[in-house]
């Protein structure tokens, strides 16, 4: 039985770096699962767009299909905008919408690879403050999901961590870093917790001035290739009722 295309659907952005790394990352999934075959599609910015992936595979016979949002969170691209986009793909695709990527241990994990890849040991993590900063969310839901990440790591053995945001909600990485220094940890850190690169990233980085250790963005990360897979055959394992039926 041929296995579903598992069609990975980015944000998309003007920032040449998002795609580059979005590619990445699934140049490492290919890797991983050979005989699995991996496309991409964008919600905005940059082709092939994710309608004109389906569209195109369609075209080519395809039939089964795991659509898996590159997002870390349950906000509004994947509550609304998705569904939306794979409700208006051929009717001869069968859809089935994987869940987002986070909340994961794997992502704990690839945090803490960037981090060490950045400068820190583990040696390190109990005179370190961590300020996890995330893109942000108008969505109360994605806002609590950061800030029980922020806790759960905290009993990992750092100093301390605290959630900061780019837009829409607050604290900014700035205010966070001063409050981790006002605890006394010896060492303050941020960690992105955002896939690619772009303009609230850079705005993250603009705030970790005062910080002691900026780490780079998950982006290609072998945790979060892993993560792909498993969202990927977990989605593929029911049987649901197909969104373009």
């Amino acid at each position: 039985m041929t296995q579903p295309v598992l069609l990975v659907v980015a944000h998309g952005s003007r920032d040449p770096r998002h795609a580059a790394t979005v590619h990445a990352l699934v140049r490492r999934v290919r890797a991983l699962r050979p005989g699995l075959r991996v496309e991409t599609g964008f919600l905005d910015f940059n082709v092939p767009s994710v309608q004109g992936a389906l569209e195109s595979l369609a075209a080519e016979g395809v039939r089964d299909v795991v659509a898996l949002p590159l997002l870390l969170t349950r906000a509004f691209h994947a509550k609304a905008d998705i569904p939306a986009v794979l409700r208006e793909a051929p009717a001869r695709l069968r859809i089935r919408q994987a869940e987002v990527l986070g909340p994961s241990p794997l992502l704990l994990a690839a945090l803490e690879r960037r981090l060490y890849e950045a400068g820190l040991t583990p040696a390190d993590k109990s005179s370190t403050g961590v300020v996890l900063a995330s893109a942000g969310s108008t969505d109360p839901e994605a806002i609590a999901v950061i800030a029980e990440i922020a806790r759960e790591w905290r009993h990992t053995g750092w100093c301390a961590v605290r959630p900061a945001f780019a837009s829409a909600a607050l604290p900014r990485t700035e205010d966070a870093v001063r409050e981790l220094r006002d605890l006394g940890c010896a060492r303050v850190a941020v960690a992105p917790y955002v896939l690619a690169p772009g303009r609230l990233p850079d705005r993250i980085a603009g705030g970790a001035a005062g910080a002691d250790v900026l780490a780079d963005v998950l982006g290609p990360a072998p945790e979060v290739a892993r993560l792909l897979l498993h969202r990927y055959d977990a989605a593929r394992r029911p049987v649901l009722t197909a969104l373009g039926a």
